[in-house]
């Protein structure tokens, strides 16, 4: 353990969360904006993991150099009584008025438990549904409509598999996950309608061992094109690329991990929301309580094609790309049945990206070989 968590947990256990969190009250929003604004990081992996929370790190270096920030940062928290722990640390240690504490994990029962004792700090936690009706105006929530990347990089694998067997190497069944899943496959079935896309769930965002048994169980069923949602995809770029076969990346990049397998990535672009968040705690305007973008709004990117990307895909991929920054695209067009046959979203409707509906999915399309 770091010594700056050694400091922050065994303080916190002689304190008390309750009383730190009075010492802050009273602060009002206008004294809050002309301070040096101390941002609490929290991870729940390593920094470096070519995934997840490096997209995260990389954006919290950004925004460490705009002046007057301050970042305290702490890796490897998990999802655990642990994060609460780390988190009243921040505030009552390090003086943190925002947290971007990142798992999904971290938002119920933990950022509301502290955000509720601490209501002058500001929660921006990513990935969680925010609700008015019962959730602290301190507390918010953004994302990234990722699955407009994963669909693109469907239709690249689309072009690239040669067995018509695609992977996905999954942590969990959440919606967010499953979205992707969706997504990659439709966006491979829109070049060819019989792809198959298997998944695999390893149970947990980070577990190198069951992720390479995944990828091998994959491959040894024929699949020649893989990506991935689990916290940290080196361990399925490079097993992928040493059994000969393409890979999508998912986070940030891992083309120099595997440079004659990688085709393209779906990335995040974490500097976009991180701005309009601290631009709002510097200036004492409201918190974003729930903040979401994609293609369009810069919240999200694609990786570079790979050498061995075709033109004919390239074209493709980019006029999808293009209707997409226009507004002009929908992912979520029925008629789209789930894999059990029953239909999901009927014919004639159209889930827009905002439609908070596709942030409950809970099924797999048609194409896609696994259970929820």
């Amino acid at each position: 353990m770091a010594m700056d968590q050694w400091n922050r947990r065994t303080w916190i256990k002689g304190v008390g969360a309750t009383g730190a969190g009075l010492a802050l009250g009273g602060l009002s929003d206008l004294v809050m904006a002309q301070k040096p604004l101390t941002i609490g990081m929290i991870y729940v992996g390593p920094k470096d993991d070519f995934g997840y929370n490096q997209s995260h790190y990389e954006a919290a270096s950004e925004i460490k150099k705009m002046p007057g920030i301050k970042i305290v940062g702490e890796e490897n928290v998990p999802e655990t009584q642990v994060v609460q722990k780390t988190m009243q640390g921040m505030i009552s240690q390090d003086g943190a008025t925002l947290l971007f504490p990142t798992s999904f994990g971290y938002f119920n029962p933990h950022i509301l438990d502290v955000a509720k004792k601490n209501p002058d700090v500001r929660f921006a936690h990513c990935g969680g549904m925010w609700d008015a009706a019962k959730h602290p105006k301190n507390v918010g929530s953004f994302f990234g409509y990722i699955d407009e990347c994963q669909y693109l990089n469907g239709v690249i694998a689309g072009h690239m598999t040669k067995s018509k067997k695609i992977g996905f190497v999954a942590a969990k069944p959440i919606p967010q996950v499953l979205r992707n899943i969706n997504a990659f496959t439709m966006g491979a079935r829109s070049v060819h309608p019989d792809i198959t896309c298997s998944v695999i769930f390893t149970g947990d965002w980070s577990m190198p061992v069951k992720e390479a048994e995944a990828t091998n169980s994959l491959a040894d069923q024929g699949v020649d094109v893989f990506t991935m949602h689990v916290d940290g995809p080196k361990v399925i770029v490079e097993t992928a690329a040493k059994r000969g076969k393409f890979v999508c990346g998912y986070h940030a990049s891992q083309a120099k991990l595997a440079p004659n397998a990688y085709l393209t990535g779906a990335e995040w672009n974490w500097v976009t929301p991180y701005k309009q968040i601290v631009d709002a705690a510097r200036t004492g305007k409201p918190h974003p309580n729930f903040l979401r973008g994609g293609l369009k709004e810069g919240f999200v990117k694609t990786s570079p094609y790979g050498a061995m990307v075709p033109e004919g895909a390239r074209k493709q991929a980019d006029a999808i790309k293009a209707a997409m920054l226009k507004d002009e695209f929908e992912i979520f067009k029925g008629e789209i049945k789930d894999n059990t046959g029953k239909v999901v979203i009927p014919k004639g409707t159209t889930m827009k990206q905002i439609d908070p509906a596709l942030e409950g999915m809970n099924y797999l399309v048609e194409g896609v070989i696994g259970k929820v």
